[in-house]
């Protein structure tokens, strides 16, 4: 397991954590995510560092990329 924590400014409201949360979900080999609105932050626990990419694209094309 590898867990990695993004900054994520694009983070403005309770609906971006929920979209974020809801669509790295699907991401395969993801186990966890957290999306937290004060901190502008998304951790992610992920079953190997390989799955970082996918998480990093997928914040990408909804429109929350990671600094």
């Amino acid at each position: 397991m590898t867990t990695q924590t993004y900054m994520v400014p694009a983070i403005s409201c309770g609906h971006c954590t929920a979209t974020i949360e809801r669509e790295l979900k699907l991401v395969a080999g993801l186990q966890q995510v957290k999306a937290e609105l004060a901190t502008r932050q998304v951790t992610v626990e992920v079953e190997n560092e390989a799955v970082l990419s996918a998480v990093e694209q997928t914040l990408i094309e909804i429109g929350y990329p990671a600094v």
